[in-house]
């Protein structure tokens, strides 16, 4: 490690924090930073990523904890690193870059910019080491480095900067002209049935191939979807989307991207299966899931879906949730292997992905006992040599991911016990195992408190008390609600910040922060009866309206207008993806004002963006599910 910080050590992001020690002479996205390039006319590399993410830790084990590498940066870049959970506006506008130059974008997002931050080169994960095709990182930074210094090829790269800046404003800031749909809404309605439908995997659930991640948006849709395909007269139609709802629901509970041990749901699966994970616990996703999950059981009364939702609730209490109230923002993919040991100084163990939560049958046997472990492995699919033969990185030679092979019934029948003793067994062991690897080295917790995500945290909660009846999870979300306004709100501006880390609030908060806050709060009110939950929502929907609303064309932008004057596009943020739309979820908390307070003024702005969105050129189904599950509500 080096010993000298560079710019990041005063940042109080646990990701930048990571890589204050590296030899890259790492700058924060600001001023100090965009002023050396320009002076110096040098490129800038801006690589984005977040603390948990096990591919950004390998990138920087790799290439920028090497001094060779490092000097190659340093001396012909100036070197950004920013936290896309804390930044999603960076983060957006230069993702949709990679995705334009490459066809797809993930992280670590490694990109090339010039002085003026327009982006004319970029990727993901580079390989310390050209494999498999790939281009070494120090390889890719001399050839960058050739093209910038000649003449020729300089004068090209402003341009194609140029035009990829044109692309991504066009995708990211489309206008709208708002006019009648050309199709009534149920037509909408039953083209994205239709969609999801035809990319369902009747085999494993989920929808599309691997990776398969969870997609709370597209399961919410189909369980609005079905509500509002009985009242259309739509029977077969409302069936099939419950079905799909239902079995992709509990296809993902009985799966390795579930923890079968301590609950809650990793960030997605790499087979088709839901077996294998990536095993980062993201705030959002269970968040999300447990509003799912409640409301599948609203819908059928079927008592595994409550057992999933109060599970992973619970795991969030438990073990995401700050002593003042807020909720972390996740857990790492990656810790140290077995119980804390001893090292050389100067020495460090390496973390393996998912080594918290995978096991050996030797280690089943010696704490369960065998009998009991060979009635646990029957059930959770555990073999002798381990069971992820499809690992594709190699790390779990011998060991095993749980997940639900076999029911409780076909456990009962193999080892001829009733369905209550094979219950008994499995929940004694479950517990026998939880408590057997809080002795192990827990993964790295990202301890930051993000607004948006705490507003889908509290809206779950609110849930999980109307369905569930335990007023635990009411206070949880009242302490994370008051917070949230004493420690991330401005009373004397009205404004929100987006972040909270070690006492400090920081950045401006941006539409999703308030979309989702309010919607917590509307939620709270519902659940409480609480008039101050109530106000609170009114003015933060009116600062929202005021600071990120178009009113001439529709559509809310992802930030306000003062919020960072280096940013090269002010973007709209109209489609969903793993964290519902700002927009859509702002089209949901205006309507349900609108119905609670009689504030017509509310309802009108809703119908002038769904209308907008309905017939923008933008339009398809797969990417407004949010929003058309707040349709099917309105016309069911």
């Amino acid at each position: 490690m080096n010993i000298i910080p560079n710019h990041l050590i005063n940042e109080k992001s646990p990701y930048l924090m990571q890589h204050a020690y590296n030899p890259v002479d790492w700058y924060p996205w600001g001023e100090e930073a965009f002023a050396r390039a320009e002076k110096e006319n040098k490129p800038v590399l801006l690589s984005i990523g977040y603390s948990t993410c096990h591919w950004c830790h390998v990138m920087e084990k790799e290439s920028f904890t090497d001094p060779a590498v490092a000097l190659i940066m340093n001396k012909n870049f100036i070197c950004i690193k920013v936290d896309r959970e804390e930044r999603p506006d960076i983060d957006r506008i230069y993702i949709s870059a990679v995705t334009a130059l490459t066809g797809s974008a993930g992280w670590p997002l490694n990109l090339f910019l010039t002085p003026k931050l327009k982006p004319f080169f970029g990727g993901t994960y580079f390989p310390g080491r050209s494999k498999f095709g790939i281009t070494s990182w120090a390889d890719l930074l001399n050839k960058i480095t050739i093209a910038w210094n000649d003449p020729v090829t300089y004068g090209k790269i402003i341009s194609s900067a140029d035009s990829i800046t044109e692309a991504v404003r066009n995708n990211l800031s489309p206008g709208h002209n708002i006019t009648a749909s050309t199709q009534n809404r149920n037509v909408h309605l039953e083209k994205a049935f239709e969609y999801y439908a035809s990319v369902f995997d009747g085999k494993s659930g989920g929808f599309g191939k691997a990776p398969k991640f969870p997609s709370p948006s597209i399961l919410n849709f189909l369980l609005a979807y079905y509500s509002y395909g009985k009242k259309a007269g739509n029977a077969a139609s409302a069936k099939k989307a419950l079905q799909m709802a239902d079995f992709t629901l509990k296809a993902m509970a009985r799966g390795g991207i579930y923890d079968q041990i301590g609950g809650g749901f990793h960030r997605y699966s790499t087979d088709e299966k839901w077996h294998i994970p990536h095993f980062e616990k993201m705030l959002y996703d269970n968040a999300q899931l447990i509003t799912t999950y409640l409301e599948a059981y609203q819908i059928t009364s079927d008592n595994y879906f409550i057992k999933i939702a109060g599970e992973t609730a619970d795991y969030v209490l438990r073990d995401m949730t700050n002593p003042m109230g807020g909720f972390y923002s996740a857990e790492d993919a990656d810790s140290l292997p077995g119980k804390p040991v001893q090292i050389s100084p100067g020495e460090e163990q390496e973390k393996i992905e998912g080594a918290f939560y995978v096991w050996s049958r030797k280690e089943l046997d010696d704490i369960l006992g065998v009998d009991a472990a060979e009635i646990f492995s029957f059930h959770f699919g555990v073999l002798l040599g381990g069971n992820a033969e499809h690992d594709p990185h190699g790390y779990f030679e011998g060991k095993n991911i749980l997940y639900a092979r076999h029911t409780i019934e076909e456990t009962a029948a193999k080892f001829n016990l009733s369905k209550e003793k094979i219950s008994q067994i499995i929940n004694e062991s479950t517990n026998r195992l939880y408590h057997a690897r809080r002795k192990r080295i827990r993964p790295h917790l990202d301890d930051k408190i993000l607004t948006s995500w705490n507003g889908l945290m509290i809206s779950a909660l609110c849930k999980a008390y109307q369905v569930l009846g335990d007023k635990k999870y009411l206070e949880a979300a009242k302490n994370a609600a008051e917070f949230i306004l004493s420690d991330l709100y401005d009373k004397k501006t009205g404004r929100l910040f987006r972040r909270w880390r070690d006492g400090e609030k920081n950045i401006f908060g941006m539409g999703s922060d308030y979309a989702f806050f309010i919607s917590g709060l509307i939620d709270l009110y519902v659940s409480d009866s609480g008039s101050k939950w109530l106000e609170a929502a009114v003015l933060l929907s009116e600062e929202h309206l005021r600071l990120f609303y178009d009113a001439e064309n529709g559509g809310f932008y992802m930030t306000s207008p003062e919020h960072d004057k280096n940013l090269i596009l002010r973007i709209k943020d109209d489609s969903d993806s793993v964290i519902p739309s700002p927009g859509s979820v702002a089209i949901r908390n205006l309507l349900r004002l609108s119905g609670i307070t009689g504030r017509i003024d509310f309802a009108k702005v809703a119908e002038k963006n769904i209308e907008a969105i309905l017939s923008g050129d933008t339009f398809h189904p797969a990417s407004f599910p949010n929003m058309l599950a707040v349709l099917c509500d309105i016309e069911a």
